[in-house]
């Protein structure tokens, strides 16, 4: 049977200057700090707190570690676990394992130790490396899941004079210093820095370079494994998005973590293949971003809707000029229609939509960054890439203007879930990942998110999409966050709950937000009860919870 002819209207809407096809090199993720040393040698790769590292000496760090790796027993194939916020020991333990031949996975930080164990168990991680601070958490479940050895850090080591001076001192008084010694198994990072050059690796573009832990379509967490070409390719999509980069010009600021699939891709091999300097930010805090902003005068800043809200709502946004950042992309949620307008007029650059799963590493769709775009929209497939609405029951395409399940195809679209072949086999199919989201396209090819497939709320037999409830409480201007939950009822088996958290000084009644929204939905999509919060649960990338608000309201109700 011949393969379905795929219309793509999208591409007439590219920016000039973005291609519709790209060649991908046959190379390793790691090659491309090799590649930006030899281009862009005495270029500052990475700045944190003081210290600037040229691609130069990030590509001899890079081949030190690995060899320390090596050392260790690591060789094709071995996993080795990442436990670190954004510093430049991420940066070279990341490249360092691959040019070692090894797989990465990297972990959020935060996990507790029972998460931590079970993502080592099944990944197989026989190395670990980490952060002091998390040492004791991490090395309890080392133990638990048999790693051989465990490579620990201190946040300060890569520090400038200054910094590396004071933040011992502060650690220490905040309760965070956590005094580690070398010991059988445990070893520090700076033993693997010694001198030596890794011994060559047969690793091919097609073998697995990272193992990325994932909540997937089904809600299950599950190791996406994404091969070098995967990376590779979708760096090389990221990077073709914007026709007025300026290779070893640009000045990346890294506030999406490393850990997560957004921030690897999109900011940090994205800027190595550029030769931009990343300017390192260990966690998401509107001083730390707005210090770093006034310091180095980023072009680009990829965020998610909550840091951009955070921003927005902070004070010392005044003082501080944005106007170095031409562009910036907004992914992992919704990007609520008066955030971007806002955020625009306080910037003057320009906020576009994308949108992106795990499991294809992630980048999929955006909108373009100076021509037309959609309000509302998640964008238009980027290179290589295609795209489409099928009905969730039967699979058969759906026409422009219906809503379906999203489903994706291209060189970044995972090899399968990590010894799963089951439920590898339900969301790929004949090169095609179903990504679990419902979503529907117009004539011209933009694509529009409606919701979760499983976060649907059912209301008598009447479909609510949660982002539509949110995109009408963040228009009320005292709401800060919002997010919509399905809640069981009696009568119509379940109803709209809304939380929301507000702007500092505001205040506003539960009657007032319900009203509000009875102005603006159907009568079936208006909360039947809205909880005012301090703040909403996320992850450590800022994705709203809706996941964890639900599972309060189950055990509240007893469920």
């Amino acid at each position: 049977m011949g393969e379905v002819r795929v219309e793509r209207p999208w591409l007439r809407h590219y920016d000039p200057g973005v291609p519709t096809h790209l060649e991908v090199p046959d190379i390793r993720v790691d090659e491309i700090v090799r590649r930006a040393a030899s281009t862009y040698g005495n270029r500052a790769a990475l700045v944190f707190f003081g210290r600037r590292i040229s691609f130069a000496e990030l590509d001899g760090l890079v081949d030190r570690f690995a060899a320390g790796l090596q050392r260790l027993g690591v060789g094709k194939g071995t996993p080795v676990s990442l436990h670190l916020p954004n510093c430049p020991q991420f940066v070279v333990a990341y490249y360092g394992i691959l040019r070692a031949g090894g797989v990465v996975v990297p972990h959020n930080p935060l996990y507790t130790e029972p998460e931590v164990a079970h993502q080592l168990r099944d990944s197989g991680a026989e190395v670990a490396v980490t952060l002091t601070l998390f040492y004791p958490r991490v090395a309890a479940a080392a133990r638990q899941a048999r790693v051989r050895e465990v490579v620990f850090t201190a946040l300060h080591e890569f520090m400038g004079p200054v910094a590396r001076l004071l933040y011992p001192l502060k650690a220490k008084r905040e309760g965070q210093w956590v005094d580690v010694r070398p010991q059988p198994g445990v070893r520090a990072f700076s033993e693997l820095l010694r001198e030596g050059a890794p011994q060559p690796v047969p690793v091919s573009p097609e073998d697995p370079a990272a193992y990325l832990y994932t909540g997937g379509t089904t809600g299950v967490p599950k190791a996406a494994v994404l091969t070098h070409r995967n990376l590779v390719a979708n760096l090389l999509q990221a990077a073709s998005w914007d026709p007025q980069l300026r290779p070893g010009q640009e000045v990346a600021l890294a506030v999406l973590p490393f850990f997560h699939s957004y921030g690897m891709t999109s900011v940090l091999n994205f800027s190595m293949w550029m030769g931009a300097t990343v300017v390192l930010v260990p966690r998401f805090d509107p001083k730390l971003v707005l210090d770093a902003v006034r310091r180095h005068r980023p072009t680009l800043f990829h965020g998610v809707p909550t840091m951009y809200i955070a921003l927005l709502n902070t004070p010392e946004l005044k003082r501080v000029s944005f106007r170095s950042v031409r562009a910036g992309i907004s992914g992992a949620m919704g990007l609520p229609r008066e955030v971007q307008r806002q955020w625009e007029a306080v910037t003057g650059g320009r906020l576009v939509e994308g949108y992106g799963l795990t499991e294809a590493s992630p980048v999929t769709h955006c909108n373009p960054l100076y021509g037309v775009r959609k309000e509302g929209s998640i964008g238009i497939p980027v290179p290589d890439t295609d795209a489409r609405v099928v009905d969730p029951e039967t699979g058969a395409p759906l026409p422009p203007g219906e809503v379906g399940e999203l489903e994706v195809r291209g060189p970044q679209v995972m090899r399968g879930y990590l010894n799963r072949p089951d439920e590898t086999a339900q969301v790929l199919h004949d090169g095609w990942l179903r990504t679990g989201d419902m979503a529907r396209r117009d004539e011209d090819g933009f694509f529009y998110i409606v919701d979760r497939k499983k976060e649907m709320i059912n209301v008598g037999g009447l479909k609510v999409f949660p982002r539509e409830v949110e995109e009408v409480l963040y228009r009320h201007p005292a709401v800060r966050e919002a997010a919509a939950i399905g809640v069981p009822d009696p009568v119509r088996g379940e109803v709209v709950k809304a939380f929301v958290a507000l702007k500092e000084g505001q205040h506003v009644t539960e009657h007032e937000l319900v009203e509000f929204c009875r102005q603006h939905l159907a009568p079936h999509k208006v909360p039947r009860a809205v909880e005012v919060r301090p703040q909403l649960p996320k992850t450590l990338i800022g994705k709203v919870l809706r996941r964890a608000l639900a599972e309060e309201e189950r055990a509240r109700a007893g469920v």
